[in-house]
């Protein structure tokens, strides 16, 4: 006769990386909403003054738009790697994070193609230099997503497909960047 007590249920999944990725993304929703709020109070005071904001630059807004929908497609591709991984599917979840890196890189691709054709001086402004801080951000996250993707990939693809919680947190760091982005787009892009 055994007077043991039953063995206790196993612990819960940490999930560190998702709530890693979830704290950076907030950190990040920070960052891009104070440079966003700095960039609307300078246009208020330059609209405020009879001034044309911005000053003598034309954006192309054929490659801006393309931009925002190739985050949002990016998204997509995002959450099909998700739903591949969940699902044991290695060769879909490889598919579809080959994707991810080529719309990102797509993406970079885009704003170098915009950088080009404003040819506007680093200096030469306080909007000159608000705007490649901001869109620079924006770059600088976009390849941070690149270099998640590309561990998401090693990952998936190393034999890791019970481990989802990367995937998972890949797809939400995209999120993050397509909203901020769609912010980005707005005020800076669209709103003149």
């Amino acid at each position: 006769m055994t007077l043991a007590l039953p063995a206790g249920p196993a612990p819960a999944a940490r999930r560190q990386i998702f709530v890693g990725t979830a704290l950076a993304a907030l950190a990040g929703t920070t960052m891009m909403g104070g440079m966003l709020a700095v960039w609307a109070l300078m246009r208020q005071r330059a609209v405020d003054a009879g001034e044309r904001f911005p000053v003598n630059f034309i954006i192309p807004e054929v490659a801006t738009n393309v931009m925002l929908i190739t985050l949002f497609s990016l998204c997509l591709f995002a959450q099909w790697a998700v739903y591949s991984a969940r699902r044991g599917d290695r060769a879909h979840t490889g598919l579809a994070l080959g994707v991810v890196l080529v719309l990102g890189i797509a993406y970079v691709n885009a704003q170098a193609f915009v950088y080009t054709q404003m040819e506007m001086p680093l200096a030469g402004s306080g909007y000159a230099t608000m705007f490649y801080a901001i869109t620079g951000t924006m770059v600088a996250m976009v390849v941070a997503g690149l270099v998640y993707t590309v561990v998401a990939m090693f990952r998936s693809l190393g034999g890791r497909d019970r481990e989802f919680e990367v995937i998972s947190a890949h797809a939400m760091y995209w999120y993050f960047i397509a909203a901020a982005y769609a912010a980005m787009w707005f005020l800076v892009y669209v709103t003149k």
